[in-house]
């Protein structure tokens, strides 16, 4: 089992500043890529034998909305994005990565990791049906929680109810 300080160090050595931030003091430690090499670091992570990736346990996203900096400029503004989530685990060694990709909030694109691990079918799909990331060269990245024609993207912290669909009212408690 590679500890985090070995995996990080694998990773930098072969992709270098694409991977933009790496953070051991967190509670579930985790690096942050540039999304234009989310195909090559996973094959990477799956391939290489200190890493053997072999298991693709998560796909999620996060939402952050846009902040206005604070009154008093103690806090600056920041630009909305959505992250992207991976957590790898390695049945062989038996260690763990969690990555993350951010992405522009206004067009969130990525290319698909299922031809890396067939697993991501599906958790790509339910992020692009509920936070709306397109995961370019998914072969068939339709909806796969709500209805084909349903307007929007559910889980978006902007998202704005709808009050009725299809004539029928949405009860929300």
């Amino acid at each position: 089992m590679a500890t985090h300080e070995e995996i990080f160090k694998t990773l930098k050595e072969k992709f270098g500043d694409r991977i933009v931030e790496e953070r051991l003091d967190a509670i579930d430690p985790f690096i942050v890529f540039h999304p234009s090499i989310v195909q090559d670091l996973a094959f990477f992570c799956r391939d290489e034998e200190k890493l053997r990736f072999d298991l693709l346990s998560l796909v999620s996203t996060v939402d952050y909305l846009p902040q206005a900096a604070s009154a008093d400029g103690k806090t600056p503004a920041v630009a909305g994005r959505i992250e992207v989530v991976y957590i790898l685990d390695s049945t062989v060694h038996k260690h763990r990565l969690i990555a993350k990709a951010c992405l522009d909030r206004e067009r969130p694109h990525l290319k698909t990791v299922e031809n890396v691990w067939r697993a991501a079918d599906w958790h790509e799909r339910e992020a692009f049906d509920l936070m709306g990331v397109v995961f370019e060269g998914h072969h068939n990245l339709v909806r796969i929680l709500c209805a084909e024609d349903w307007e929007g993207h559910p889980l978006r912290k902007d998202y704005v109810i709808p009050d009725t669909y299809h004539g029928i009212k949405n009860v929300i408690y």
